[in-house]
């Protein structure tokens, strides 16, 4: 069960700020959503390329949630990324899997270690929940080590279960359960 009401977010980091989405974030999440290796690395939702309108439509979608989720992961006033965590159902009640992207441009500065530790505290603080979860393809290693800084654990390798980019792939099962 859900116990929050986070109408605002915002959590600030060394050299920013999560906090919720704006459409004013538009034009600068087309800007760095628009690539393909950040394509590669997420799932096929995300489309590519990214347009204006892709990135409408998902603030939008933000701004209607009443429970929110999904932040803007903010630099020098300019969203750069997202992360977030989704509840999973049935019984996996306790469960929520986190996601997250970043601009290339802001790859190995630190940023995306300080987010995950951010939103991480910020599920098991105000979510009913034992256990984050996060799956990462074979080939983004960069991923799995900041899963790693951040107290994640990798429980398993998933063979060949997903189909990206015209190949079968890998997927790397991680996750970080909370301290009672």
């Amino acid at each position: 069960m859900m116990k929050c009401k986070n109408a605002k977010m915002k959590k600030r980091f060394s050299k920013g700020i999560i906090r919720n989405f704006k459409m004013s974030d538009k034009t600068s999440i087309t800007k760095h959503a628009n690539n393909r290796k950040i394509w590669r690395n997420v799932r096929n939702a995300f489309p590519h390329p990214y347009t204006e309108t892709n990135a409408e439509q998902w603030i939008s979608s933000m701004l209607e949630e009443k429970i929110k989720t999904k932040f803007a992961i903010v630099v020098e006033g300019k969203a750069i990324g997202g992360i977030g965590v989704e509840k999973k159902g049935d019984i996996y009640c306790q469960t929520m899997e986190l996601g997250y992207w970043i601009g290339e441009e802001y790859w190995n500065k630190g940023i995306t270690t300080e987010v995950i530790q951010l939103i991480t505290d910020y599920a098991f603080e105000e979510f009913d929940l034992m256990r984050l979860e996060a799956y990462v393809y074979h080939w983004n290693v960069g991923s799995m080590r900041v899963l790693e800084k951040t107290g994640f654990r990798k429980e398993a390798i998933l063979k060949k279960r997903v189909f990206k980019d015209g190949e079968y792939v890998d997927e790397h099962v991680f996750s970080k359960l909370k301290i009672l």
